[in-house]
């Protein structure tokens, strides 16, 4: 008995063995590329999946929003500016056949042509258009990458360029430029600012000029201004109209002499 017990016993694991390589579940998100005997058959899945044990193979591949981050690359600008830049590239699995079949390692594939791309698109442009224009690149790099990975079956959705270093020396020079742009602004609104005065002064002047009651009340006005000051001096002007009589007789008295 002890000789068939065993024996059933081997046979029961093997079966076991047989019938859990027979038998995959996959998620959701997941789907499974069967290959029997080298040969590919499809893509199955979610759920319960029945494979022929020994013959055929099941490679499971994520249909999930991949988020691969780019390291910082050495890039030479257009105008000749070494910067480190580092982006973050968003993309999925569309087809997990092609995915499998076309590209030996679409993860690894698709991270080196992020780094040759963003090398290359960024070496075309200049400093200024990096740090200006970076909603442009993104685009640019999207739409090159995503060309590039579509025989793959991979989707690319969208590239960020995510950080920018720049050299010591650099920086200095941008803060320098921006401060020199900040003093022309200053001083630009300032001489605005007088240009304009000067015209609401000479229109002033004319106004008060036809009208000699005008000028006198504009004497009080400023009089009251100075006496808010609570200043030890006032000065009063005076018209020169009230001065004129006193001038006639010292110039007759004058030619009298």
């Amino acid at each position: 008995m002890e000789p068939v017990f065993a024996i059933f016993v081997l046979i029961l694991i093997f079966f076991l063995i047989i019938l859990g390589s027979a038998i995959r579940i996959l998620r959701e998100y997941e789907r499974g590329v069967v290959f029997r005997l080298g040969r590919l058959i499809g893509t199955k899945g979610p759920g319960l999946i029945l494979l022929i044990p020994f013959i055929d193979r099941m490679v499971k591949v994520s249909l999930r929003t991949i988020v691969l981050d780019v390291p910082a690359q050495d890039v030479i600008t257009r105008d000749n500016v070494s910067v480190k830049v580092s982006a973050v590239v968003y993309f999925r699995v569309l087809d997990a056949s092609k995915a499998i079949v076309e590209v030996e390692n679409f993860l690894f594939a698709t991270s080196q042509l992020s780094q040759t791309t963003l090398r290359s698109i960024l070496g075309q442009s200049e400093l200024d258009e990096l740090l200006a224009e970076r909603d442009k690149i993104n685009q640019q790099l999207q739409e090159i990458i995503d060309n590039q990975t579509e025989p793959w079956g991979i989707k690319v959705s969208l590239v960020e360029v995510k950080d920018i270093d720049l050299p010591q020396e650099m920086r200095r020079a941008m803060a320098k430029q921006a401060e020199a742009e900040r003093e022309r602004r200053s001083k630009v609104i300032a001489a605005e600012g007088e240009f304009q005065a000067s015209e609401k002064l000479s229109s002033a002047a004319e106004i008060l000029s036809r009208n000699p009651a005008a000028i006198q009340l504009r004497y009080l006005q400023t009089l009251t201004v100075v006496a808010a000051e609570h200043n030890s001096t006032t000065l009063f002007p005076i018209p020169i109209d009230l001065l004129k009589p006193f001038m006639d007789m010292a110039s007759k008295n004058s030619e009298n002499t």
